[in-house]
């Protein structure tokens, strides 16, 4: 199964797109050769995560995690704690999320 989640026109070169994810938001980005998507919420509260510089920060508290590898570097997030990716795929122009494959 999968579930279009944006464009790869709509990735951006630096930094990274909101896209909607049902009824919550995925930050979608490029990392290297590779297009990650990682739930917009903080582990240490829940809050929304703001790309900054590698990295996606919580502006609530400052928690902040690389977005290469998803870990926490920073901040009041348990220690050991990375973000949360989706299982995506491309295909033609547009990236899906796959699941049950």
């Amino acid at each position: 199964m999968k579930h279009e989640l944006c464009k790869v026109a709509d990735i951006p070169a630096e930094g990274s797109v909101l896209v909607p994810f049902f009824g919550r938001e995925l930050h979608v980005y490029g990392s290297g050769e590779r297009i990650r998507a990682a739930a917009n919420v903080c582990l240490h509260f829940g809050g929304p995560l703001d790309c900054r510089d590698g990295r996606l920060v919580c502006p609530w508290h400052n928690a902040a995690f690389d977005m290469a590898t998803g870990d926490r570097v920073e901040g009041p997030a348990p220690k050991g704690s990375r973000l949360i990716f989706l299982s995506t795929r491309v295909e033609g122009d547009a990236l899906y999320y796959v699941w049950g494959e």
